[in-house]
């Protein structure tokens, strides 16, 4: 395939690839480092949630990234040819079979060439095409696999991620090809189906070696039967893709300790596509390295002060540890000034590394550069240090500012979860500024609960919870579950849970089910 690929496109051409999960597309991206071309993995209609967001996404994609073709199962070429419409593509067969039957003999890429282009999961932007090449690819394969996992014989890998995304491309496909580990794979819409699945694969097939945000450790939890599992062979559990939940966490290794789970097997990480992927791996076989901070003084300092007995109830917030940098990734914490912070301060995290990728694509077609002049990125998250461990507390453009106090929407967040339990989903807080230039504090609580009554006393107990723990009034809306907007790669997307609710998309989407808390003075 990869001859056939080589006599159809001049060398460096830009392919996009539907990502399902299968053959076809592991042959088609490794085709296409064999034959020069730069492959960029495209999400399946799914991940979106509407054919109208979707056609959006992949006609902006193929702008942004100028890309030649696409190669997709012969399903989705319908939706793809409306998607791409004015746009000088090609369709192809994912499996190669509607490709001419000439070829020419391939050339591999070169250490400094471009590998992939890794597109952003924003759901409201205009999607920026990350650009890895050969060598910052392999540069961090080659610390996932000797530090971060420290990959060893007999090892397997299991996954279900997406391979558009980060953690499993490149985590759960091309780091394990690495090291020449086998690996099973779950489409994530049969994890999302039946995440029991996952865990069955493990037990069955030893798996030694997995990754998950936290909500898919969640999923497990809620959906677990009983069912007889051996996972006792899982030796690295692995949590990224999204800020570690430790409540989560603990219900997993509780529910699970029976089957042979260890706690001790989860490792925290912390990573980025702009980095490939890695950044941070916690120590393995520890476990949680979990950090108690008090809220109100972390609102008002600036620093992760840790919780003590005269912490006030329900103030404090657990984070969780992502571990050491990689021995290839400088790492350090900066004020707004630039200056760097010392122990417990927060601040925005910068990175300098042989993984980073060399820039990306946007509207423009043209390489923009990632980092600055010295070659630090900032990333846009906020974390401290905890000794010599980073500890992430969220992104920076979520955060809200109230009465002069920085507060983390996570916050806000997890008193829904506090006080609905398996009531409530997901739950989206964030800023909305009115036309007189005053702003107040919105939480969107996905529940479960059907009878009037009940919503409006759960909406009630949340917003005086959260009024006590954000130190200003919360309005709360409690919505129809999964109707909060996520991300392809399936996190949380704030931002477009604020769009939803400011045009009116959210009251359409709740109807009669939705149950309005106003603000508590």
């Amino acid at each position: 395939m990869a001859a056939r690929m080589a006599a159809r496109f001049p060398r460096g051409a830009r392919i996009g690839v539907i990502a399902e999960t299968s053959p076809e597309f592991v042959i088609t991206f490794m085709a296409c480092q064999y034959s020069g071309l730069v492959p960029a993995p495209l999400s399946l209609p799914a991940a979106f949630g509407g054919r109208q967001t979707y056609e959006w996404q992949v006609s902006s994609m193929v702008r942004t990234a100028g890309l030649s073709a696409i190669f997709a199962p012969p399903a989705l070429h319908e939706i793809l040819s409306s998607a791409t419409a004015g746009q000088d593509i090609e369709l192809f067969d994912l499996s190669g079979a509607t490709l001419p039957d000439e070829t020419v003999g391939p050339v591999p890429h070169g250490a400094g060439d471009l590998s992939y282009i890794q597109f952003s999961s924003g759901s409201t932007s205009e999607p920026k095409g990350i650009v890895a090449t050969q060598a910052s690819l392999s540069a961090n394969c080659k610390a996932i696999i000797q530090e971060g996992l420290q990959v060893r014989a007999g090892d397997r890998a299991v996954s279900w991620l997406p391979l558009y995304h980060d953690m499993g491309l490149v985590g759960f496909f091309i780091a394990p090809m690495y090291s020449q580990l086998s690996i099973d794979f779950l489409s994530p819409t049969d994890f999302a189906r039946r995440p029991g699945t996952w865990l069955k694969l493990i037990s069955a097939n030893k798996g030694t070696l997995s990754y998950s945000p936290s909500f898919g450790y969640e999923l497990c939890v809620r959906r677990f039967r009983g069912e007889p599992l051996d996972l006792s062979s899982w030796r690295a559990a692995g949590i990224g893709g999204d800020m570690v939940r430790a409540d989560a966490l603990d219900q997993f290794s509780e529910t699970f300790a029976a089957s042979g789970f260890r706690k001790e097997a989860f490792v925290a990480s912390y990573g980025l596509a702009e980095s490939t992927l890695a950044v941070s791996f916690a120590p393995l076989n520890t476990g949680l390295n979990i950090d108690r901070v008090d809220v109100a003084r972390m609102q008002a300092s600036e620093r992760a002060v840790p919780a003590s007995d005269l912490t006030r109830e329900g103030a404090d917030r657990a984070f969780v540890s992502c571990g050491k940098p990689l021995e290839s990734t400088e790492l350090k914490i900066v004020d707004p000034e630039g200056s760097e912070l010392g122990l417990r301060q927060v601040g925005r995290i910068f990175i300098r590394s042989a993984s980073l990728a060399s820039g990306y694509f946007r509207a423009d077609q043209e390489l923009q550069p990632l980092t600055d002049k010295d070659g630090w990125l900032d990333t846009g998250d906020l974390g401290y240090w905890l000794a010599d461990e980073i500890v992430v507390t969220g992104r920076s453009k979520d955060m809200i500012l109230s009465n002069g106090r920085n507060i983390w929407p996570q916050d806000i967040e997890w008193v829904a979860q506090k006080i609905g339990g398996r009531t409530v989903a997901r739950s989206a807080a964030f800023e909305m500024r009115d036309t007189a230039d005053t702003s107040r504090i919105v939480l969107l609580v996905e529940c479960r609960a059907q009878e009037a009554e009940l919503r409006e006393t759960l909406a009630r107990d949340i917003a005086a919870a959260a009024r006590s723990m954000a130190g200003a009034p919360v309005s709360v809306e409690l919505v129809s579950i999964k109707s909060l907007p996520v991300t392809s790669s399936g996190k949380l997307s704030r931002a477009a849970s604020r769009t939803a609710y400011i045009s009116g998309l959210m009251h359409q989407a709740v109807g009669d089910s939705a149950t309005r808390a106003a603000a508590l003075p």
